[in-house]
């Protein structure tokens, strides 16, 4: 699970990013003097604007340790430290791509677009990336936890997990899953070694030539246990993030009409799914991350791309009660969330009163959040 989903760092792990530049002296976020309510404009290449509807070519996808994010900006893979942007050393001289998580010891995962896409990990301060085996990269399902597992999935359906740059292990589809049943989408994985994804089974009944084409979210268990298909929305099932109880967020999608709902599933992952709800002014919305241990969700709140009364904007849910809104980088601008910590950030992307996508991280993410009147 990337470390929007993680704890204080080790002692020798911080010593190691203290020297890398990337923690203050002072210590890790936890060590920290308390925070001041705010949004962080981070350090960009791109000009562009919001993306009504598709994923954003700027944004902060993934929250380290003290002030290490990574994310995209200009539709690249990139990180940063505080403000300041990095692109990562591709051999590509244009990458499409991004990079999706990072973990407490600052390792990071991310994929290059295209034909010949791939997933990468890397550190700061690295030569090179290093290329995972048998992968590939066409949209934004990846991520890593703290010892260093890597999961995502392949072109051919397959979950696929992997470590210190090998790969180690096939998900498989849960039993008795329907002929020709494909794993869409791998991405999540806590510390205990809990794997989130997505299967979509398209076939035939030979009895009676119906065709059944559908999704419904699973769940590998760390413990080594058999995959386990969790109850689906209704529509196409998103899982997107888990916390380090099994808490699992994402939403139900209903085609392109664009009809998003925040979805949670709850442990023992039993009954069925439940829906907290969208934020007052929206109709839809998403869930994107949720943080290792407080139970504090982020995501965007949606209308269809064609009948917008207002913006896109990034929302944050307590566990508990309504979805609440974050504040917008300029009044009347869109804003999307997509990564939470322990330590109160939430990081995305948002559009300044110019009109340009910005990746921005807000601080006391919780205490800045409110409810629309």
């Amino acid at each position: 699970m990337d470390s929007t989903r993680t704890r204080r760092a080790a002692s020798a792990a911080t010593a190691a990013l203290v020297l890398a530049g990337i923690v203050t002296a002072a210590g890790p976020a936890s060590a920290a003097p308390a925070c001041t309510p705010r949004i962080q404009v981070l350090g960009s290449i791109g000009s562009g604007g919001y993306h009504v509807g598709n994923p954003q070519p700027e944004g902060v996808l993934g929250l380290g340790t003290g002030n290490l994010s990574v994310g995209r900006s200009g539709g690249r893979p990139v990180y940063w430290t505080g403000t300041r942007l990095h692109k990562v050393p591709l051999p590509e001289a244009t990458p499409s791509g991004a990079v999706l998580a990072v973990n407490r010891s600052g390792l990071m995962v991310g994929g290059v677009y295209g034909a010949e896409g791939y997933l990468f990990t890397y550190r700061a301060g690295d030569a090179a990336v290093t290329r995972l085996p048998g992968s590939d990269f066409q949209s934004d399902d990846a991520d890593v936890n703290d010892a260093g597992y890597v999961v995502s999935r392949n072109r051919s359906g397959l979950g696929v997990v992997w470590k210190d740059g090998l790969k180690v292990r096939d998900l498989p589809v849960p039993a008795g899953a329907a002929p020709g049943t494909r794993i869409e989408l791998a991405t999540g994985i806590n510390n205990k070694g809990d794997i989130i994804g997505m299967a979509r089974e398209d076939y035939e009944v030979p009895e009676t030539g119906e065709h059944r084409e559908g999704t419904y979210p699973v769940l590998w268990p760390g413990d080594g246990g058999p995959a386990e298909a969790l109850a689906p929305t209704g529509h196409d099932s998103y899982v997107q993030d888990l916390d380090e109880s099994g808490r699992v967020v994402g939403y139900d999608w209903l085609g392109m009409a664009y009809r998003f709902t925040p979805a949670t599933w709850t442990p023992p992952h039993t009954g069925p799914a439940s829906f907290p709800g969208t934020l007052k002014t929206h109709p839809y919305g998403t869930f994107e991350a949720i943080s290792p241990t407080t139970n504090v969700s982020v995501g965007t709140a949606r209308f269809h791309p064609d009948e917008q009364t207002l913006p896109d904007q990034a929302q944050l849910w307590p566990g508990t009660g309504p979805v609440l809104a974050l504040p917008r980088l300029a009044p009347g601008q869109a804003s999307a969330a997509a990564s939470v910590s322990d330590d109160g950030r939430a990081g995305g992307a948002a559009v300044n009163a110019a009109g340009t996508l910005k990746p921005v991280i807000w601080t006391c993410a919780a205490q800045q959040a409110y409810l629309p009147k």
